[in-house]
């Protein structure tokens, strides 16, 4: 079972910058999937970012929405999961989670809120 823990959100005026950060209760280094989701009020969760890793190396990706803005970023040494988020806009406003996954497992954080207002 590996727990995660979110930090880093808050609120922010347009523009502007936050840095979420994750930190998981295990080894983060077999999980093929290590990734970042959000949900705003009224809407699906959608992928922000995500690395994924194989045997042939690691792939990143990124919503259309958030490219050029966020990086993602994955440090198997400190098992965390980072997504620094720059040039924010107010339809960045949303809960952001999370997420790492095995073949078998999927887990989840708690979630931070990030709002982005004027």
């Amino acid at each position: 079972q590996v727990q995660l823990v979110e930090s880093g959100g808050g609120s922010v005026q347009p523009g502007g910058s936050l840095r979420l950060s994750c930190a998981a209760s295990g080894s983060i280094s077999s999980m093929y999937l290590t990734a970042w989701f959000r949900q705003a009020p009224g809407k699906q969760r959608e992928l922000v970012a995500g690395i994924t890793s194989g045997g042939s190396g690691s792939s990143t990706n990124y919503a259309d929405s958030v490219k050029g803005r966020f990086t993602i970023s994955r440090d198997n040494a400190k098992n965390t999961v980072d997504l620094q988020m720059n040039s924010l806009k107010s339809e960045d406003t949303a809960v952001y989670y999370c997420n790492v996954r095995t073949l078998l497992k999927n887990y989840w954080g708690q979630g931070t809120q990030v709002t982005v207002s004027s």
